[in-house]
């Protein structure tokens, strides 16, 4: 059965996509839930934010240490949620969790400090600008359902760290996750109502928060389509939204490439989580100098794979989470197949016919011409298709509406980083992929479709603050600024004077208006 089994207007019923297990029945909040849930948020805000840094760092650092004390349990509630093995579950989604977690910590006093702003002109030398990061208020966070906790925590714990109270929805197919993360901050000592999950359709949540008395910031992971549509209704209220969309993720491979470690990688990046991850490989490249030997070895690798249930931690490819997404690695398939590709490897089918399973397929004679070359498969499919050169290797990365992240595969770092600079995407790695997710300090989100702004690290903290500055005069002694009222052709004449002595490229015209711009004194600090 999938995950949801059933859904309507009373609730969501929940199986495990894996093994079919009843997860359980969550009825969904109403519209009157919800907005009390904004109220709630927007009242508590101003004392949550007026909180010393020092002790919201605190409630961090618990919630990090109770994630580590039940790594376990969690693991195997995002395990029997989403589909995905275990290994999976603590190494994309706990450690990312917890590393990010401390980074945050560390450094939000760095990135949410004032800071002293340099004077841009002596014209104004008297002035001192100070910057802020101010909490926006109420953010709203909407999460997939294919990394419930990997995701989200990148944006409910800086969010938290900067005054903000949170109101956060997961996918329905994850609502334990939800309740989870929820249950984790609670014990942490965060105060009832600075977080809270609300339990409601996608469509309505979004209505919701994006009317007047609701979020004042929204965060939203998930399909274009969707973004797109949260992006129309947010504008009716001026309500700022960063979206992290899908990507067609591209992976080149130079002819000087080390094939072992290539192969090994695009295995790893392509295929873990049953390649539901929208930074995945879906789109291999290889320079047809090394396209037989590399064929050859990920063939040998993906055969070898072994898909299932997660029983004894010795599965290697999971289920698919959703009946849709069975359907759409299905419609890929059989398309690209009907217009000459064909299946190079694959894995072994698994144990059971739980249809959530698909084994991991590898195909080759791909062109751009099929859905699987340019639509977002978002399963264990890998495209494969031979480039003459490096730079017809590029082109083809290019030839996507997305542009979320990528990786080139070569032992000449020099050449790989900059083939990585001509590539159209948030995140390029080298000799890897996937991986820069997990490291808190780079930043994440996409170029084209796949999204419209950057996260983690440093982005993290200016995207759940807006930048509020003070301007102070500590000149006494200047009564009158000489731009001030009233004017005059000495006022006129004068002002020039300041311009040219400040930015004339010939110090003769510097000279000049220093000379002219004599007349402003008397007017500063003294008679108009």
């Amino acid at each position: 059965m999938s995950a949801p089994a059933e859904s309507a207007a009373s609730g969501v019923t929940l199986h495990a996509p894996a093994s079919g297990a009843f997860l359980g029945h969550f009825p969904w909040q109403s519209s009157d839930d919800v907005r009390a849930a904004l109220r709630t948020a927007h009242a508590l805000q101003p004392d949550w934010a007026a909180q010393p840094l020092a002790e919201r760092r605190t409630r961090i650092a618990d919630f990090r240490q109770a994630l580590l004390d039940q790594a376990d349990e969690v693991a195997q509630l995002i395990a029997d949620c989403v589909g995905k093995t275990r290994v999976e579950a603590l190494a994309t989604e706990i450690m990312p969790a917890v590393a990010g977690s401390r980074w945050y910590e560390c450094h939000a006093c760095r990135y949410l400090r004032p800071r002293r702003l340099k004077n841009g002109s002596l014209l104004y030398f008297s002035k001192r600008s100070t910057l802020y990061r101010v909490p926006w208020g109420v953010v709203g966070i909407i999460a997939p359902w294919n990394y419930p906790l990997g995701i989200p925590v990148h944006e409910i714990i800086p969010a938290l760290l900067a005054g903000n109270t949170v109101v956060f929805k997961t996918a329905p197919e994850t609502l334990p996750v939800g309740f989870k993360i929820a249950d984790l901050l609670r014990l942490a000592g965060v105060p009832q109502g600075v977080f809270q999950h609300v339990r409601i359709d996608g469509p309505v949540c979004g209505d919701l928060w994006l009317e007047a008395g609701g979020v004042n910031k929204l965060f939203f992971t998930g399909s274009v389509r969707v973004g797109k549509l949260l992006a129309e209704k947010a504008a009716r209220t001026l309500v700022p939204v960063s979206l992290e969309l899908g990507g067609k993720d591209a992976m080149i491979v130079c002819a000087d490439a080390d094939l072992e470690r290539a192969a090994a990688g695009a295995v790893w990046a392509g295929l873990s989580n049953a390649g539901q991850s929208c930074a995945g490989v879906e789109r291999i490249y290889v320079h047809q100098q090394v396209y037989a030997p590399f064929m050859a070895l990920l063939a040998q690798k993906v055969v070898q794979l072994r898909t299932g249930r997660d029983t004894d931690f010795k599965v290697d490819v999971g289920a698919l989470c959703t009946e849709r997404q069975v359907a759409t690695v299905h419609r890929h398939l059989e398309d690209a197949l009907q217009h000459g590709a064909r299946v190079a490897a694959q894995g072994a089918p698994p144990a059971n016919d739980n249809a959530h399973f698909v084994p991991p397929v590898v195909l080759s004679d791909v062109n751009h011409g099929m859905a699987v070359m340019q639509e977002e498969t978002f399963g264990p499919v890998l495209g494969v298709m031979p480039a003459s050169s490096d730079a017809q290797a590029v082109q083809f990365a290019n030839d996507s509406s997305y542009g979320l992240m990528a990786s080139v595969w070569s032992r000449d770092l020099h050449k790989a980083e900059g083939l990585a600079r001509q590539i159209q995407a948030g995140a390029v790695m080298v000799n890897d992929h996937l991986l820069s997710h997990g490291q808190t300090e780079t930043p994440w989100g996409g170029f084209k479709d796949s999204g419209n702004s950057r996260g983690h690290g440093q982005f993290a903290f200016e995207a759940v603050t807006t930048p509020k500055v003070i301007v102070n005069d500590w000149l006494k002694l200047v009564r009158h600024q000489p731009y001030w009222m009233p004017y005059s052709p000495q006022v006129y004449a004068g002002l020039k004077g300041v311009l040219f002595g400040l930015h004339a490229r010939r110090w003769r015209y510097r000279l000049a208006g220093l000379k002219r711009a004599w007349v402003l004194l008397p007017r500063m600090f003294g008679a108009r």
